[in-house]
Protein backbone atom coordinates (compact mmCIF):
# COMPACT_ATOMS: atom_id res chain seq x y z
CA UNK A 1 0.00 0.00 0.00
CA UNK A 2 1.81 3.26 -1.03
CA UNK A 3 1.00 6.93 0.92
CA UNK A 4 0.00 9.35 -1.21
CA UNK A 5 0.12 13.15 -0.35
CA UNK A 6 -2.04 16.15 -1.04
CA UNK A 7 -3.19 19.23 -0.35
CA UNK A 8 -6.39 20.56 0.61
CA UNK A 9 -8.36 23.99 0.73
CA UNK A 10 -10.47 23.39 4.16
CA UNK A 11 -14.40 23.71 3.88
CA UNK A 12 -16.16 23.91 7.02
CA UNK A 13 -18.40 26.47 9.23
CA UNK A 14 -15.49 29.39 8.16
CA UNK A 15 -15.81 29.10 4.48
CA UNK A 16 -19.64 31.14 5.17
CA UNK A 17 -22.06 31.04 3.15
CA UNK A 18 -21.00 27.89 1.25
CA UNK A 19 -21.04 26.14 4.08
CA UNK A 20 -24.75 26.70 5.38
CA UNK A 21 -25.95 26.32 1.97
CA UNK A 22 -24.00 23.00 2.14
CA UNK A 23 -25.37 21.64 5.33
CA UNK A 24 -28.81 23.01 4.04
CA UNK A 25 -28.59 20.81 1.05
CA UNK A 26 -26.52 17.92 2.64
CA UNK A 27 -28.62 17.40 5.56
CA UNK A 28 -25.17 16.42 7.38
CA UNK A 29 -25.69 18.45 10.50
CA UNK A 30 -23.04 16.91 12.56
CA UNK A 31 -20.34 17.80 10.30
CA UNK A 32 -17.45 20.20 12.03
CA UNK A 33 -15.62 20.35 8.56
CA UNK A 34 -15.23 18.08 5.50
CA UNK A 35 -12.27 16.27 4.98
CA UNK A 36 -12.39 14.23 1.68
CA UNK A 37 -10.24 14.10 -1.53
CA UNK A 38 -13.37 15.62 -3.46
CA UNK A 39 -12.32 18.61 -5.28
CA UNK A 40 -15.99 20.61 -5.42
CA UNK A 41 -15.55 20.26 -0.93
CA UNK A 42 -12.08 21.40 -0.66
CA UNK A 43 -10.27 22.43 -3.87
CA UNK A 44 -6.52 20.85 -4.42
CA UNK A 45 -4.08 23.37 -2.84
CA UNK A 46 -1.19 23.62 -5.56
CA UNK A 47 -3.56 24.39 -8.69
CA UNK A 48 -1.82 23.51 -12.22
CA UNK A 49 0.89 20.78 -12.57
CA UNK A 50 4.40 22.62 -12.90
CA UNK A 51 7.11 20.92 -14.42
CA UNK A 52 9.45 20.36 -11.47
CA UNK A 53 6.23 18.37 -10.21
CA UNK A 54 6.97 15.69 -12.42
CA UNK A 55 9.07 13.31 -10.63
CA UNK A 56 6.97 14.42 -7.43
CA UNK A 57 3.58 13.41 -8.47
CA UNK A 58 1.80 10.64 -9.63
CA UNK A 59 1.87 9.98 -13.29
CA UNK A 60 -1.27 8.56 -13.80
CA UNK A 61 -5.09 9.81 -15.23
CA UNK A 62 -6.71 11.49 -12.82
CA UNK A 63 -3.76 11.30 -10.17
CA UNK A 64 -1.61 14.42 -11.11
CA UNK A 65 -2.47 16.38 -7.60
CA UNK A 66 -1.34 13.49 -5.62
CA UNK A 67 2.18 13.32 -4.36
CA UNK A 68 4.57 10.67 -3.69
CA UNK A 69 7.11 13.09 -1.97
CA UNK A 70 5.59 14.92 0.99
CA UNK A 71 9.27 17.17 1.91
CA UNK A 72 8.66 18.32 -1.79
CA UNK A 73 5.33 19.35 -1.35
CA UNK A 74 5.69 20.60 1.90
CA UNK A 75 8.64 22.71 0.67
CA UNK A 76 5.53 24.15 -2.64
CA UNK A 77 3.41 25.18 0.11
CA UNK A 78 3.13 28.63 1.18
CA UNK A 79 1.75 27.99 4.87
CA UNK A 80 0.74 24.26 5.23
CA UNK A 81 -0.82 24.93 8.46
CA UNK A 82 -3.65 26.68 6.73
CA UNK A 83 -4.63 24.01 4.41
CA UNK A 84 -5.49 19.98 5.12
CA UNK A 85 -2.89 18.05 3.96
CA UNK A 86 -3.50 14.38 3.75
CA UNK A 87 -1.81 10.89 3.80
CA UNK A 88 -3.98 8.78 1.64
CA UNK A 89 -3.75 4.76 1.25
CA UNK A 90 -5.97 4.61 -2.50
CA UNK A 91 -7.97 0.77 -2.13
CA UNK A 92 -6.32 -0.31 1.01
CA UNK A 93 -7.37 -4.48 1.04
CA UNK A 94 -7.25 -4.16 4.86
CA UNK A 95 -7.85 -2.12 8.16
CA UNK A 96 -4.85 0.67 8.24
CA UNK A 97 -6.43 2.49 11.38
CA UNK A 98 -4.07 1.42 13.16
CA UNK A 99 -1.04 2.26 10.96
CA UNK A 100 1.69 4.45 12.61
CA UNK A 101 0.29 7.16 10.56
CA UNK A 102 4.17 9.38 11.55
CA UNK A 103 3.22 12.88 12.08
CA UNK A 104 -0.59 12.42 10.57
CA UNK A 105 -3.79 11.22 12.65
CA UNK A 106 -5.87 8.64 10.81
CA UNK A 107 -9.74 10.09 10.26
CA UNK A 108 -11.56 7.49 8.21
CA UNK A 109 -12.79 6.43 5.08
CA UNK A 110 -13.73 8.06 2.04
CA UNK A 111 -15.38 6.70 -1.37
CA UNK A 112 -14.31 8.66 -4.48
CA UNK A 113 -15.66 7.93 -7.91
CA UNK A 114 -13.05 6.95 -10.37
CA UNK A 115 -11.98 10.13 -11.45
CA UNK A 116 -10.85 11.22 -7.43
CA UNK A 117 -13.35 14.39 -7.85
CA UNK A 118 -16.86 13.17 -5.97
CA UNK A 119 -17.39 11.71 -3.10
CA UNK A 120 -20.12 9.47 -2.75
CA UNK A 121 -20.32 9.86 1.21
CA UNK A 122 -20.73 13.64 1.14
CA UNK A 123 -21.32 15.20 -1.94
CA UNK A 124 -23.99 12.91 -3.89
CA UNK A 125 -27.17 13.71 -1.89
CA UNK A 126 -26.81 10.68 -0.30
CA UNK A 127 -27.58 7.18 -0.46
CA UNK A 128 -30.24 7.09 2.10
CA UNK A 129 -30.82 3.08 0.90
CA UNK A 130 -27.38 2.24 1.77
CA UNK A 131 -25.95 4.17 4.62
CA UNK A 132 -27.17 6.56 7.12
CA UNK A 133 -26.17 9.71 7.04
CA UNK A 134 -25.52 9.43 10.56
CA UNK A 135 -22.98 6.93 9.78
CA UNK A 136 -20.65 9.46 8.89
CA UNK A 137 -17.84 11.12 11.49
CA UNK A 138 -17.91 14.79 12.52
CA UNK A 139 -15.82 15.32 8.96
CA UNK A 140 -17.97 13.14 6.45
CA UNK A 141 -15.64 10.13 6.48
CA UNK A 142 -16.57 6.37 7.31
CA UNK A 143 -14.61 5.77 10.23
CA UNK A 144 -15.39 1.51 10.15
CA UNK A 145 -13.05 -0.28 7.04
CA UNK A 146 -15.55 -2.94 7.64
CA UNK A 147 -18.64 -0.80 7.31
CA UNK A 148 -16.58 1.55 4.23
CA UNK A 149 -16.10 -1.55 2.09
CA UNK A 150 -19.94 -2.68 2.62
CA UNK A 151 -21.02 0.50 1.61
CA UNK A 152 -18.81 0.58 -1.38
CA UNK A 153 -20.20 -3.03 -2.66
CA UNK A 154 -23.83 -2.07 -2.26
CA UNK A 155 -23.31 1.39 -3.53
CA UNK A 156 -21.89 -0.30 -6.64
CA UNK A 157 -24.52 -3.42 -7.43
CA UNK A 158 -27.75 -0.71 -6.17
CA UNK A 159 -26.83 2.14 -8.04
CA UNK A 160 -25.22 1.89 -11.43
CA UNK A 161 -23.88 4.99 -11.74
CA UNK A 162 -20.42 6.93 -12.46
CA UNK A 163 -19.99 8.38 -8.80
CA UNK A 164 -21.23 4.92 -7.07
CA UNK A 165 -18.38 3.15 -8.51
CA UNK A 166 -16.54 4.10 -5.94
CA UNK A 167 -12.69 3.68 -4.63
CA UNK A 168 -12.06 2.80 -0.73
CA UNK A 169 -9.53 5.52 0.13
CA UNK A 170 -8.40 5.97 3.67
CA UNK A 171 -7.55 9.31 5.12
CA UNK A 172 -5.23 10.69 7.43
CA UNK A 173 -4.54 14.71 8.11
CA UNK A 174 -1.09 16.12 9.38
CA UNK A 175 -1.28 17.86 12.45
CA UNK A 176 0.39 21.01 11.55
CA UNK A 177 1.93 22.58 14.60
CA UNK A 178 1.38 19.39 16.68
CA UNK A 179 4.31 18.00 14.77
CA UNK A 180 6.29 17.24 11.75
CA UNK A 181 5.12 14.85 9.74
CA UNK A 182 7.88 11.72 8.95
CA UNK A 183 8.59 10.44 5.69
CA UNK A 184 7.89 6.65 5.27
Amino acid sequence: MQHLYIAKEKFGPFSGTAWTMYINWSGLTQLSEVVSLDGMLGPVAMGEVKDSYWPHIVNEDYMLDFFVDLDFLLSELADPGDLNVLNVIRRPSVDVRSLDWNGFTFLGYDLLDQDVSISALTNCGGFPDVFANTELSDVGLIPDFDRAVEIRDHLRGMHPSEYANCDLWAISRWQGNEGTPQLY
